[in-house]
């Protein structure tokens, strides 16, 4: 259906990591254009979805109301493909007349982007934008590093909890309340129908063992002064580790099966009927009414350690941003305001599911979609962002946290070694 934010941005997180590491970007100035033309032709990149179509569209109708306003302005919309594309913002980089005027890019990569002299810092124009302060906060916290602002939030994506209605049914089980109750569930489902799983678990799903950190207190890492320092290891993040690595085993989710599956595993798994829940973003509906689950299945709201509380969710999707190079920067502003405005991050829901990024918008949709309510919800609980850093792009791409809970399920380290040794890891990647 679309490149979804489970994909999109660890696939850009990659490639971040790749140019970072070769110092890719322009050296001989700050990379910046000395003029700001009015007409010609402006160029933007923007993510290739699975069926494109859908996305073409809205576009098209944004660049033609955005042409009325500016007769001497043609718009050359290209849309990237994921294998291509890290060799593309790469000479992009290296190369600014080829550069794009405008570009979508992963929310995780933005601290990355402007490392790397890629993004052009919009602050002054994002303040003075109307519909940004209905933004919500986390979303806008994915297009700011160190205090300014180098894009505007396209889409957000969140993940919840899918439950097989039709097994708690026959199991006699309730929504789960708790996270001490999913893991009970958990254990009912596998002990009742031992050809299933019970939660779907990963040791490379990094998006669906945060929720299990946050909700315990602990956090990734704390900033001081734009420094990162990974509190990985804190007392509260080690009880989120050990919460979810104690979901893998034979009375749920065995390592030999487990310790390797991603997100995308987790979320086939369910989708085909093997598994009693899974965690699962509002961009997989359509993987679940494709598979086995169709009809079966409900969502609700991961719950946190006690009963009334969400666990907090990653804020996964992307943004787009103005090129720092561009020599068109008022225009490829205004495009941006409209190309991640109101009306069409509203439009991209209606044809692609897309979440949009504004609060009160969200709300609107989701009155309009009572299956969105979970991710909403969960969004407004209070969901969490990565490291503004572009160390998490090294952090990510080194499958840093992975390793960490791989380490624990296979009995070769325990919790508390296991995250100190992450810890150091990131420490050293925020660092350079």
């Amino acid at each position: 259906m679309r490149v979804s934010a489970r994909i999109a941005a660890p696939v850009v997180a990659l490639a971040l990591a790749g140019l970072t590491a070769t110092g890719c970007a322009p050296s001989t100035d700050d990379g910046g254009a000395k003029k700001d033309e009015k007409s010609g032709t402006l160029r933007v990149w923007l993510f290739r979805e699975v069926n494109n179509k859908p996305k073409q569209d809205v576009v098209s109708d944004v660049v033609a109301k955005f042409r009325e306003s500016h007769d001497d302005v043609k718009v050359d919309v290209q849309y990237i493909p994921v294998d291509s594309r890290a060799e593309k913002i790469k000479g992009a980089l290296n190369d600014p007349d080829s550069a794009p005027d405008v570009i979508e890019f992963g929310n995780t990569d933005t601290a990355g982007y402007v490392a790397d002299g890629g993004l052009a810092d919009i602050s002054k124009e994002f303040g003075a934008w109307a519909e940004a302060k209905d933004t919500d906060p986390t979303a806008k916290q994915s297009v700011t590093v160190d205090g300014k602002i180098y894009g505007a939030p396209l889409f957000v994506g969140v993940r919840a909890l899918y439950y097989r209605t039709d097994v708690f049914e026959d199991l006699d089980l309730k929504a789960p309340e708790t996270l001490d109750e999913v893991a009970s569930a958990a254990r009912e489902i596998r002990a009742e129908r031992p050809e299933m799983y019970g939660l779907m678990v990963g040791g490379a799903y990094t998006y669906g063992a945060m929720p299990f950190i946050w909700a315990h207190g602990g956090e990734l890492a704390t900033e001081k002064g734009g420094d990162f320092t990974a509190a990985i290891d804190s007392d509260a993040a080690q009880k989120g580790i050990k919460a979810y690595t104690d979901l893998f085993g034979k009375d749920n989710c065995p390592p030999s099966n487990c310790a390797q599956m991603t997100g995308n595993d987790n979320v086939e798994a369910f989708a085909s009927g093997k598994a009693g829940m899974a965690l699962g973003g509002d961009f997989n509906r359509q993987a679940m009414d494709d598979g086995a689950v169709s009809g079966k299945y409900a969502v609700v709201p991961l719950p946190g350690v006690k009963k009334g509380e969400i666990a907090p969710g990653f804020a996964g999707g992307n943004n787009v941003g103005v090129m720092k190079s561009t020599s068109h920067r008022s225009l490829a502003v205004d495009l941006v305001e409209q190309l991640a405005g109101k009306e069409t991050q509203e439009r991209l829901f209606q044809e692609m599911g897309f979440l949009p990024t504004f609060s009160d918008t969200r709300k609107k949709v989701a009155a309009e979609e009572p299956f969105v309510a979970p991710f909403v919800k969960t969004l407004e609980a209070g969901a969490k962002f990565v490291p503004a850093s572009p160390g998490w792009a090294k952090i990510d791409a080194g499958m840093v946290l992975p390793t960490m809970f791989q380490q624990v399920v296979s009995g070769k380290k325990d919790v508390a070694d296991a995250s100190e040794g992450a810890a150091q890891q990131m420490d050293e990647a925020f660092a350079q």
